[in-house]
């Protein structure tokens, strides 16, 4: 029993792995989509190179993959009594941020293609609708409006991740539940992974060469 929380990140990581963006390549067009493109496996380089359609399941499967990792540690701790007084050695909040945090190391550095996958944008979305449903629509709608002006999904991506941890902070001081640190840890934690994933595309938002939505360059 004592090694199920460790089995719940196992499972996060195996979640986040998942390469949704890869095998949509290879099954609906017989390509490597690690070699068109961006190179990224994430649902952006999908639709450049796929389309639509494959994008928006590539999508929805990478949002699940960060939800399920926290619902399902969610589903087997709590009926352990594993606690959730802070107070405790390792609380029931730490495992679930930690399975969370899990599926997004899985979807960054899956195993099943040599460490290189997506940028954790769709996962992360997805592992905060588990933890904290509210911050995550907030995110996401913060996300939509600034691809609605810009039409560049790394400057939505990069805005949102930003704003993630006065989210998080926001909302459990609104609820009155005072800093839940294992929350702003993920938070920050997130924000400083989004960010570091989209390094070049913040080095063409400065130089003023990323493309928006419907380009075919590289992103």
């Amino acid at each position: 029993m004592n090694l199920l929380p460790l089995l719940t990140l196992v499972a996060g990581y195996l979640l986040g792995s998942l390469p949704s963006g890869y095998l949509a390549g290879r099954w609906l067009a017989g390509l490597d989509i690690r070699q068109q493109g961006s190179g990224s496996t994430g649902a952006t380089n999908v639709l450049r190179v796929l389309g639509k359609g494959p994008a928006l399941v590539v999508f929805a499967v990478d949002v699940g993959k960060g939800a399920v990792a926290v619902l399902l540690a969610k589903a087997v701790l709590e009926p352990l009594g594993v606690p959730l007084d802070p107070s405790a050695q390792v609380p029931l909040d730490s495992w679930v941020v930690a399975a969370g945090l899990a599926s997004l190391a899985g979807h960054i550095w899956p195993v099943w293609l040599g460490w290189k996958g997506g940028k954790a944008v769709a996962t992360g979305l997805g592992m905060l609708l588990g933890l904290a449903w509210p911050v995550g629509l907030a995110c996401f709608g913060i996300f939509l409006t600034v691809l609605t002006f810009s039409r560049i999904v790394s400057l939505s991506s990069v805005v949102a991740a930003l704003s993630l941890p006065l989210l998080m902070l926001g909302w459990f001081s609104g609820q009155g539940l005072g800093v839940r640190w294992p929350y702003l840890a993920l938070a920050l934690l997130t924000t400083v992974l989004v960010v570091w994933r989209h390094r070049s595309n913040i080095q063409r938002l400065l130089a003023g060469t990323e493309p928006r939505l419907g380009q075919k360059k590289a992103g």
